[in-house]
């Protein structure tokens, strides 16, 4: 498999060849405090703390005509950064934001590559107001560094790591391509037809089961396919209020539920239609969500259930009560026992994790965040605005973001909430877990509020 790619833009003399020199460890690129010294992409094997890529150095990008020596290096670094697997975007912390830095800037927001924003001559206090300025280019947290001391190595791997590492990593973080299975546990209280469930999915018993609760007591995973499509299912134990956990093998069951959550992608709870939601349940549920995985909620042994619709609407009721914090949890009815409706479960189980995995477009998202601070200032506490400023996704699985502002410590609760709300409907993420984080810009690279 090929080495992924990373090019390093940026405008002269900001650092970007002698970066690539630590990260090739040697001396391959010409460095001198002159500027436009690189003309040609040069290309090296890089190792950063055991990530593996090809690196690219690129020439200097000069706002320059096309036809210029100057201009024609641009088009090499246009085309290095439209081939890679991402891009470090690269500024001198002690200069500042330039005019042609937010042209790059511009133009990388408007590119597919995803971009790694690089603050550079960062050693000591002086790049300070530097990599503060930085925040205004729109391209998230610069990573602040030193490429001639070698400082900030650890924190370019993280933010690179993410971007360019092969699926060779753990599963938990492998991520969600069109050919990976879709890892879904069932979850529940004992006897709610979860092994039944699972049999019934795979066409064949591979799951004992029976009328005596709390029969599973490992995670069992398997694999299997639903039209077409990989699926790694994990049955679990049953999931009893943890006051009446006495047994030792079954504190054991618990806690190896409680991975199976950690290497799950969506959760099916599964609730007995013959007993309808109990406090245990939305324990459950909640539990799900804090581990920040999608949910789905299934009403089992459906075609036995009383008053199956006043069942539902007060299942519903109780869960927009329960689950405050993440509205419209996909509510599903199911037969572990016929069959019906497991088409369904895996047909929004597929959704749900598309929109768990979603990294949402640079430009769209501040498209987004300008419209909707717009459409709903933040309130003024006595007479002095709260400012945001910046708004960037950090991570996937589930959807994480950051924001950056002025006084957040005095932004009400219930404009998070707008925001998050609004994130959901115009951006299309659905009912799944949101993480939304808020950084003041007093000290933005307080390590302890990660």
């Amino acid at each position: 498999m090929p080495l992924p790619t990373v090019a390093i833009v940026g405008r002269p003399n900001v650092g970007k060849s002698t970066l690539f020199n630590r990260l090739v460890g040697k001396r391959v690129a010409l460095v001198d405090d002159r500027p436009g010294v690189t003309r040609d992409r040069r290309e090296g094997e890089a190792k950063l703390l055991g990530l593996d890529f090809r690196l690219i150095d690129t020439a200097g990008f000069e706002d320059e005509d096309a036809h210029t020596l100057p201009g024609r290096m641009r088009k090499q670094t246009e085309a290095a950064v439209r081939d890679a697997d991402a891009a470090l975007f690269m500024v001198d912390a002690r200069q500042g934001v330039t005019p042609l830095d937010e042209e790059i800037g511009r133009w990388l927001r408007a590119e597919s590559t995803p971009v790694v924003l690089v603050a550079n001559k960062a050693e000591g206090n002086a790049g300070e107001a530097g990599i503060l300025d930085a925040f205004r280019l729109g391209l998230g947290e610069p990573v602040a560094i030193s490429a001639e001391h070698g400082e900030g190595v650890a924190d370019l791997f993280e933010a690179l790591q993410p971007l360019v590492e092969r699926p060779a990593v753990s599963e938990e973080e492998t991520l969600a391509d069109e050919g990976g299975p879709l890892k879904l546990a069932i979850v529940g209280r004992p006897n709610a037809g979860k092994s039944t469930l699972v049999n019934t999915m795979v066409g064949e018993e591979r799951m004992i089961t029976g009328p005596e609760a709390g029969i599973t007591r490992d995670s069992i995973s398997m694999d299997w396919e639903w039209e077409g499509r990989p699926v790694r299912l994990v049955d679990t134990a049953g999931l009893r209020k943890r006051a009446k956990v006495e047994d030792k093998l079954e504190r054991l069951s618990a806690a190896d539920t409680k991975r199976a959550l950690d290497y799950a992608e969506v959760v099916v709870l599964l609730l007995d239609a013959t007993r309808g939601l109990e406090s245990q349940d939305l324990r459950i549920a909640n539990q799900v969500i804090e581990e920040g995985r999608a949910l789905i909620i299934a009403v089992n042994k459906w075609d036995v259930a009383e008053n199956a619709s006043s069942l539902f609407n007060g299942i519903k009721g109780a869960l927009s009560e329960g689950l405050a914090q993440l509205r419209d949890v996909p509510l599903l009815t199911v037969s572990a026992k016929t069959g019906k409706g497991i088409d369904t479960i895996l047909k929004v189980a597929f959704e749900l994790r598309d929109a768990w995995s979603r990294r949402v477009p640079t430009g769209e998202l501040n498209r987004w965040f300008e419209a909707a601070i717009e459409a709903n200032p933040p309130p003024a506490p006595k007479g002095r605005r709260i400012k945001l400023r910046y708004i960037t996704q950090v991570k996937a699985r589930p959807p994480s973001f950051v924001v950056f502002g002025n006084r957040l410590e005095e932004l009400p609760e219930s404009y998070r909430r707008y925001l998050l709300n609004a994130m959901r409907r115009d951006l299309d993420l659905g009912p799944v877990p949101l993480r939304l984080d808020f950084r003041g810009r007093s000290n933005p690279f307080d390590k302890t509020r990660r």
